[in-house]
């Protein structure tokens, strides 16, 4: 699969961001090691899921073209396939659960997306998408289990791999899968003895459980603040996963919103719970990384500072 991660990186590289790679002379030290942050809160929509949505919307038909697309999301796949739809001039529809961050639902209809409301339970979304592709011949675009969607994906690893060489560990948090799978197969087809790590909240631990057992096993109550990272694996991305991941670990909410902290206010990095929950693995110390050389995928940077900022209005008022 690595040569369509490649063909993937050709055909999106002239709209997507080469977002920056960026490092913290405070963290090596406190761990003695090199850390290498691929910042994709700097990618267009502010998260990885562009770069699948587009990849996948480049090669849709053009009768799939002419009926449009839809999906389900909590919001930084639904951006990133309203903006998709938008650069190739066709429909989108995005189903959101009730309960999806406000910032990410409005920036969502900015791109000129069609919004459907649904359920904020497990299978809610599911089941709010099927009569609207029967009736309208939708083109379903999976959040994450789509080959197109995760192969773009892992653009990200592939750019991050290019510009700083060899990895000991690339460690990346996992949802659905989608930016694992792109990653780990980016990873092992570049550097081949690298491990793949993959972070998740224990709240939502459904891939961590998975993975051991061999088999999928359903999220129950997915109750996190890494608000990405509530779904679960697909059958292609947990095939991907067993293949190439070398290990899943998972963190406390704490340690989200630890690593969320370090990264505001020592890396000035805007991040989302669902993109901290990387470092937080790696500052966990459950697997070793001193005097490695170490990838950390940052997913995204969507979070609503709605109330944050309404704090410094009351101050003022």
């Amino acid at each position: 699969m690595f040569d369509k991660v490649e063909a993937a990186y050709d055909r999106i590289k002239n709209y997507v961001n080469k977002t920056p790679v960026m490092t913290s002379t405070t963290l090596n030290d406190q761990l003695d090691c090199k850390c290498f942050f691929k910042c994709e809160n700097f990618q267009k929509i502010g998260a990885f899921k562009f770069r699948g949505a587009l990849n996948t919307v480049l090669q849709l038909s053009d009768e799939a073209k002419e009926k449009g697309v839809i999906t389900h999301s909590s919001g930084n796949h639904a951006q990133a396939l309203a903006l998709a739809a938008k650069i190739v001039g066709i429909k989108a529809v995005i189903v959101m659960p009730e309960n999806a961050p406000t910032v990410k639902v409005n920036a969502t209809k900015g791109y000129g997306a069609e919004i459907v409301v649904c359920g904020s339970k497990p299978g809610d979304r599911e089941e709010a998408v099927k009569p609207l592709i029967e009736k309208y011949n939708y083109t379903l675009v999976h959040p994450s289990d789509d080959l197109t969607i995760f192969q773009g994906a892992g653009t990200a690893a592939y750019e991050l791999i290019k510009e700083v060489g060899s990895l000991n560990y690339i460690f990346c948090p996992v949802g659905g899968g989608g930016l694992l799978s792109g990653t780990a197969i980016a990873t092992k087809g570049l550097l081949p003895e690298a491990s793949v790590i993959a972070v998740e909240p224990k709240n939502a631990d459904d891939a961590y459980r998975s993975f051991k057992a061999g088999t999928i096993l359903p999220s129950i109550n997915p109750n996190t603040i890494a608000d990405g990272l509530r779904t679960q694996l697909g059958p292609n991305t947990f095939k991907v996963v067993m293949k190439y991941v070398d290990d899943i670990i998972t963190v406390s909410e704490e340690a989200i919103i630890d690593a969320m902290q370090f990264l505001w206010e020592r890396m000035k990095l805007i991040i989302e719970p669902s993109g901290a929950v990387s470092l937080a693995g790696v500052l966990s110390g459950q697997i070793e990384v001193k005097n490695k050389r170490v990838g950390i995928m940052v997913s995204g940077g969507n979070i609503d500072l709605t109330e944050f900022f309404n704090n410094f209005r009351e101050k003022i008022s």
